[in-house]
């Protein structure tokens, strides 16, 4: 509580400093375990969402010893991605407090906040709130919900697509 208020007052959870998502991304980076149930949630829901996305892993220690130091280490590494990243994803399942205590770590948030690129913390589960979430640009309840917030649903595009198409043809016969 008492880093909370400190970096509340400097202004790291602010809404005005959160950026936006882009509405196509092209590369996403999403840091985490590769092993982890996390990473095959979220590829799952977006095969469901969108295809033709690269989907870069990025991995780190989201649990423990030094996992502060290397999710902190692949936001900086996210950056220098070439050709860059659109979005990064910072993605853990669900744990108990301690588990996911990393995400509460000030470098953590530090770097969240900092970083240059859209960022979306999908941390734990619908109940876990770490301070990651409050500096992300975006917060998901869990990796699944991160892939369908981050990816546009191309099934709707489709409709949208195919809906102007016919407003067009028949502005054109008219």
């Amino acid at each position: 509580e008492a880093l909370k208020k400190k970096l509340l007052a400097e202004g790291l959870f602010d809404e005005a400093r959160k950026q936006t998502l882009p509405a196509l991304p092209e590369r996403i980076g999403v840091i985490t375990s590769p092993s982890g149930a996390a990473i095959r949630d979220f590829l799952k829901a977006a095969a469901h969402r969108w295809k033709g996305i690269e989907i870069v892993v990025i991995p780190a220690r989201v649990q423990g010893e030094g996992a502060a130091r290397s999710i902190v280490a692949a936001i900086n590494a996210s950056q220098r991605y070439q050709p860059a990243l659109d979005l990064v994803v910072i993605s853990r399942g669900g744990g108990s407090l301690e588990d996911l205590w990393c995400f509460n770590e000030e470098p953590v948030v530090r770097a969240v906040a900092a970083c240059r690129i859209p960022t979306v913390s999908a941390v734990g589960h619908e109940i876990d709130v770490t301070l990651c979430d409050l500096a992300a640009d975006l917060r998901a309840l869990t990796p699944t919900d991160a892939a369908t917030k981050a990816l546009p649903d191309a099934t709707m595009l489709d409709r949208t697509v195919l809906n102007l198409h016919q407003r067009l043809h028949r502005s054109i016969l008219r």
